[in-house]
């Protein structure tokens, strides 16, 4: 059963996580508790399909050299479902820095403090894409 994040009043580390147009708003809560995992209010496993799209997104809370167990309240909007992960992930890994700063090295290093940059690329007029042309005939 999933833990409504609205009755937790602890201390909470907020941060927020961005992959192409996806955002997710990530908080932190201390517990000790089992570690559980909520994106919109439902669980990892029912919000997301696949296995690796929940590896992508518990990866941070297993490098990072962490004793505490947390819940991890994650509201994701925007993209699909591979960079709203991703998004998490980034999240995830500046609220872990937040909570504890020796967590920052292991995590820089795997690369998941750091914005992938890279969108969707404009189309232009005159092209079918961003640069696919219209086929071109001699006659």
């Amino acid at each position: 059963m999933a833990t409504d994040v609205t009755q937790l009043d602890s201390k909470y580390y907020e941060s927020v996580g961005r992959r192409k147009s996806a955002t997710a708003r990530v908080r932190l809560y201390e517990t000790n508790k089992k570690e559980e995992i909520l994106i919109n209010n439902t669980p990892l496993e029912e919000y997301f399909p696949t296995e690796s799209l929940w590896n992508i997104i518990k990866k941070p809370l297993e490098v990072a050299p962490v004793e505490t167990d947390f819940i991890v309240s994650i509201y994701v909007s925007g993209s699909g479902l591979s960079a709203q992960a991703q998004a998490a992930r980034h999240g995830i890994a500046r609220a872990l820095v937040k909570f504890n700063e020796e967590a920052r090295p292991s995590l820089k290093k795997l690369g998941f403090l750091k914005r992938d940059p890279r969108e969707k690329e404009r189309k232009k007029p005159g092209l079918r894409k961003a640069r696919r042309a219209p086929q071109w005939s001699k006659r």
